[in-house]
């Protein structure tokens, strides 16, 4: 199963590896997209802010725990890059003795923080019960949403980017035809949702299992790889963690974006709350070069072909910039349509197309920095991607929407716009950083004998 990513062309490469992720990352979007649109098929505005708010904070989970995955993907990258079966392995099962002990502390916590959380949010009042009972039901299932997440980043260290592609798609059809069993047909609002999405994600983890059972994967794993090595946990989450906190506090800053927009009232929450749904959509491209350009140049950086590497960042962010100057065009002409898929109430629709039209505008920017993310990560400097989006969050992201807010009170175009300024930031200081260290990274000597 294991792919080698260090030969042939670069380009072609990238859109090998590409492609299964970006399908993977689309479904997984339209997972989540599929929960607001058929809610706001049968309920009202109230269900619709409780599940945009309740997804948000089961997002931001999420992609902490992919953060710290990537630590694991890039370990094995490097593994399989310079040939090191016996690494591959430790890596593995240390990764999942961790992953598992880091699941169900999750769960136990989150379910504990439930009322909490919806207080923190300042979620408004008619929408307070809803969310509540859709975050509880979600803590429950962290740990298959873990599983699947683990599952998936070890086939990616591996070079095998089309099983996890596989494994969410199951997810998706299911979550789509319980969303409208739960939703449509049982009428339990966004508790049905969160049923929907839990049992779906739980699918999608025995369905992995089964096919890592029945296929030849090349995993070989023995009783001595799940025992707990500090050196490999070492570097795990070395890599990992910054990239977790990275991500962790860009969602925060959504998440307070979100408390400002409840705060306006709740026809600008739901606005806010479906725009950020259609934005994870658009977001396919720019989020799967982030994993892409980690996993490739991990490879390469293991096999000692650092100009690979830096080739493959290259061309991500060429890819992922045209992409971006083609979505903002499209979405600029038809923002209203777009919108009308998940509400037709009239007030949201043009509070949304405020929002949205300012905030499309990070489609470009954020690819570019994305990319550099997964390139510094890949040589174990994901601190990096952690500084620059740490500077963006408190220093643009959040106090624009902030004082956009206060100071545009008749629209939301001001306050969308805060992120693309922000991503902006983001990318002069990945290219300062680059140019800084451009030639240490070339001669880095990366040892995998751990």
């Amino acid at each position: 199963m294991e792919k080698n990513l260090t030969t042939g062309s670069v380009f072609k490469t990238i859109v090998y590896f590409a492609l299964p992720y970006l399908l993977s990352y689309f479904m997984q979007t339209l997972y989540g997209m599929a929960d607001l649109f058929i809610i706001g098929q049968f309920d009202g505005v109230d269900s619709i802010t409780a599940v945009s708010n309740g997804s948000q904070v089961m997002h931001m989970l999420t992609v902490i725990i992919v953060g710290l995955a990537m630590g694991a993907t890039v370990m094995i990258g490097r593994a399989v890059g310079s040939r090191n079966h016996k690494q591959t392995s430790g890596v593995i099962g240390n990764t999942i003795v961790l992953f598992m002990i880091l699941a169900f502390v999750m769960t136990g916590a989150l379910l504990i923080l439930v009322k909490p959380i919806v207080g923190i949010m300042n979620v408004p009042e008619e929408a307070v019960k809803g969310t509540t009972g859709y975050l509880a039901i979600c803590f429950i299932g962290i740990p298959f949403i873990t599983a699947y997440n683990i599952i998936s980043s070890i086939f990616r260290g591996l070079g095998d980017s089309k099983s996890p592609m596989y494994f969410i798609g199951t997810a998706c059809v299911a979550n789509i035809a319980l969303d409208y069993l739960f939703i449509g047909y049982f009428d339990m609002g966004a508790n049905g949702a969160a049923l929907g999405t839990t049992l779906a994600q739980t699918i999608s983890v025995i369905i992995a299992l089964i096919a890592i059972k029945k296929r030849d994967t090349g995993i070989r794993l023995c009783k001595e790889d799940f025992k707990v090595k500090k050196n490999i946990l070492g570097e795990i989450l070395k890599v990992g963690f910054p990239v977790a906190i990275q991500d962790g506090c860009i969602q925060i800053a959504f998440i307070i974006i979100t408390v400002i927009a409840n705060r306006r009232g709740l026809d600008d929450a739901a606005a806010v709350g479906i725009v950020e749904k259609v934005i994870s959509a658009l977001f396919i491209v720019p989020s799967s070069m982030l994993a892409t350009v980690s996993a490739l140049s991990a490879q390469n950086i293991g096999a000692g072909k650092h100009e690979r590497a830096a080739k493959t960042l290259k061309y991500a962010t060429i890819i992922t910039s045209i992409y971006g100057v083609f979505v903002v065009l499209i979405v600029q002409l038809c923002t209203s349509s777009v919108l009308r898929m998940f509400t037709s109430d009239a007030m949201v629709i043009t509070l949304g197309v405020q929002y949205l039209k300012g905030y499309i505008w990070d489609t470009i920017f954020a690819g570019i920095h994305f990319s550099f993310s997964g390139y510094f990560a890949a040589y174990g400097k994901s601190y990096i991607g952690f500084i620059h989006n740490i500077i963006s969050i408190v220093c643009v992201r959040v106090p624009g929407s902030y004082l956009t807010s206060k100071c545009f009170k008749d629209t939301l175009l001001p306050m969308g716009l805060a992120a693309p300024v922000g991503s902006i930031l983001s990318v002069v200081i990945c290219l300062a950083a680059y140019k800084l260290l451009k030639n240490q990274f070339t001669s880095q000597n990366i040892n995998t004998e751990r």
